[in-house]
């Protein structure tokens, strides 16, 4: 039988990728009876990618029983494999439980067709890998892959050496798991993958870049989400989703209004059916306007966020921070800390000890710097090394080890540049102007601060600038040099605590704690613990109601 207009009209428009006119030339051929099985599978497709979800479902549905009737049983366990795994994506874990099973059913009753076992093991890695079971996840996305190898389904080895990439990351075997992931991506940029499952891929290879720090792949594998988003311009889904990874870029980047404009138009996708697109496109913008000091729009993009049943972190602990909510701050992070695996618990690590050191907690944020150093030391990515550097740095200026500090952060500053990364540079200068006053160089401090102020300014970060302006604040001092921890042992001193004691209350060694006093002997032109203490009260360093050691 000759294939009628529509038909012919809507295999084309499919080929090219013209979803809108592949659904209604297909949905013509429909009403005339002219669908082959195949032909429903590329129907739905065609409706998936525009945003229609449900019908998309109806029609895998149909696609299904059709091949179950024809006793294609390869394709029907296939369409019940693919109704599965999108079901389960959602969130809808009955619906997605039952065709899975009803799949595996299939299978089952043919012992001598193992290829028909993969999407079931591709459900298997899912399980662990979104589970709390990540070390488990490895091997069935591993089976998967081998099998899509021996069968011939690209699909599925695609699938499966994502969701093995991904599996590797999480358990912080980064470096074997990038590799993994761009095997999936190669598949998929030279079109042996379908449309919904390349898709899939784009999507989270770039996102597992981003959680393992990785910015350059991520930039790479953007732009490349990016142009197979524009090659279908109608599609909705994964373009929410390739919006929303181009908002993160625009962040890093310092075109916080682009990452603003990317953000919101992968919400209008989001509400238009991407449904992958939610928390990530809620999540951004939270941080952009975080960022931007719109503390009160910035909480309720990150309640929508999560809503989407996953932890808006790091970005709601820090807005609680910067709400002056520290104890609540540490509270969340740490909550999501201790539940996260391997991969995400990176993520969290710099704001953990900012977190931190801001309710005085230096053994916590040492433990964070050094969990982060080790991750930087294994996989030397440049971000993930700047990072580790500047949260080093960090904690080394809050332990008084102000010339170690210095030589860490300049090295962090010198990726920050290189990264073309403004925010981060202008925080990380803050750090370095602390440290050149902790060795005593005033000058450079203050160079440091005008260029981080005027970074700031012209990115509109009002919460860093007002940190900004309370960190040039002179400090207590002939010469306005003491440092935080100077000033801390300057008051412990002043309550008669010995050397010793110092030391084990601000978990520092009775060296540094000399070498301390030392410094604020010479910075304040005295020679005794007295003199010291007599300083101490008269600049108001101690509880006036406290008397004199």
């Amino acid at each position: 039988m000759t294939p009628s207009t529509d038909l012919v009209n809507g295999r084309a428009a499919y080929a090219q990728r013209r979803w809108a006119d592949a659904r209604s030339a297909y949905e013509g051929a429909r009403e005339a009876g002219d669908l082959e099985p195949e032909d429903f599978v590329r129907l739905a497709t065609s409706v998936l990618m525009v945003g229609e979800f449900e019908d998309g479902m109806d029609l895998l549905t149909v696609a299904h029983q059709r091949f179950a009737a024809d006793g294609d049983v390869r394709k029907a366990v296939r369409t019940a494999g693919w109704i599965g795994l999108q079901l389960m994506a959602t969130g809808e874990l009955a619906r997605a439980a039952g065709w899975l099973a009803r799949g595996d059913r299939i299978a089952e009753q043919h012992p001598d067709q193992p290829e028909l076992r993969g999407f079931s093991h591709l459900a298997e890695g899912l399980g662990g890998l979104y589970g709390g079971r990540v070390e488990d996840a490895a091997r069935p996305f591993a089976l998967a892959a081998q099998l899509g190898d021996d069968y011939g389904d690209t699909d599925l080895s695609a699938l499966g050496r994502l969701g093995q990439g991904q599996a590797l990351v999480a358990t912080g075997d980064t470096g074997r798991g990038l590799t993994m992931l761009d095997e999936a991506l190669v598949a998929v940029t030279t079109g042996e993958v379908s449309p919904i499952a390349s898709g899939l891929v784009y999507c989270a290879v770039v996102y597992t870049c981003h959680l393992a720090f990785d910015v350059q792949r991520a930039r790479t594998w953007t732009a490349a989400l990016d142009h197979w988003c524009s090659s279908q311009p109608d599609a909705v889904v994964f373009s929410g989703e390739c919006h929303a990874h181009r908002a993160t870029l625009f962040r890093l980047h310092g075109a916080w209004d682009e990452a603003l404009a990317a953000a919101h138009l992968a919400e209008d996708l989001y509400l238009r059916g991407d449904r992958m697109a939610g928390f990530d496109a809620y999540y951004e913008c939270g941080e952009i306007l975080r960022l931007r000091g719109e503390l009160i729009d910035a909480e309720e993009s990150f309640v929508r966020a999560a809503r989407f049943g996953t932890d808006p972190q790091p970005g709601l602990a820090l807005l609680r921070l910067a709400q002056g909510r520290a104890a609540n701050a540490r509270e969340l992070i740490g909550r999501c800390a201790d539940l996260a695996d391997p991969g995400i618990r990176r993520g969290l690590l710099p704001a953990i000890a900012e977190i931190a050191l801001a309710v005085g907690d230096l053994a916590g944020a040492r433990l964070a710097a050094d969990e982060l150093v080790g991750v930087a030391e294994a996989h030397p990515l440049p971000f993930l090394v700047a990072t580790a550097h500047t949260v080093d740095g960090a904690v080394l200026l809050a332990e008084g080890e102000g010339p170690q500090s210095l030589a860490r952060l300049r090295a962090a500053l010198r990726l920050w540049l290189d990264l073309d990364a403004p925010y981060d540079e202008a925080r990380c200068r803050m750090l370095v102007a602390r440290a050149f006053r902790a060795v005593g160089d005033e000058d450079t401090a203050a160079m440091h601060l005008e260029a981080a102020r005027d970074i700031l300014a012209e990115l509109g970060a009002v919460q860093a600038l007002a940190d900004l302006k309370a960190a040039d604040q002179p400090t207590h001092g002939a010469d306005g040099s003491l440092t935080a921890r100077e000033v801390d042992v300057l008051r412990l001193v002043s309550e008669g605590m010995t050397n010793k004691a110092i030391a084990a209350q601000l978990y520092l060694s009775e060296k540094t704690v000399a070498r301390h006093l030392s410094n604020i002997f010479a910075k304040l032109g005295l020679s005794t613990r007295s003199a010291a203490t007599a300083y101490a009260y008269e600049h108001q360093l101690v509880g006036a109601d406290r008397p004199p050691a």
